[in-house]
């Protein structure tokens, strides 16, 4: 069995996804509040790479025993149904992306350039599981 399809034999230590969910929340928010930190030609995209990665451990706290593969499918199906939902423009959906939550959860724009911020993040969440199941 390779280290995508397996979990970990006790399960994923579900406080270590919530820090970990917290930790790349206060990421994504810094890399939109400084911008400038980071180059230019990257724009928004580290953002929306964190996203898919707080989604990826978001998962990985519920699943606990889940395969990676799993949560690896979960995130990217996440990721991509709230992007393909941008296209929805009904007025009481675009009132909520107008709150910060709601823009922070659902955004405002669609973008096909976001999905391969998502399987940036969540390629990251992979290398990380494999890291850790290493050692």
């Amino acid at each position: 069995m390779n280290r995508l399809t397996r979990t970990a034999a006790s399960g994923r230590m579900r406080v270590w996804y919530v820090l970990a969910v917290i930790g790349t929340i206060a990421l994504g928010l810094a890399s939109r509040h400084f911008r400038g930190v980071l180059p230019e030609m990257l724009g928004k995209y580290p953002g929306d790479a964190l996203w898919a990665l707080m989604v990826f451990f978001g998962w990985g706290a519920v699943f606990t025993r889940a395969s990676t593969a799993r949560i690896a499918l979960l995130t990217l199906g996440v990721c991509g149904a709230i992007e393909i939902l941008k296209l929805y423009q009904a007025p009481w959906i675009v009132g909520i992306r107008h709150t910060t939550l709601g823009h922070l959860v659902f955004g405002q724009v669609f973008s096909w350039e976001n999905f391969i911020a998502y399987a940036v993040g969540t390629a990251v969440g992979i290398v990380l599981e494999m890291l850790v199941w290493r050692s």
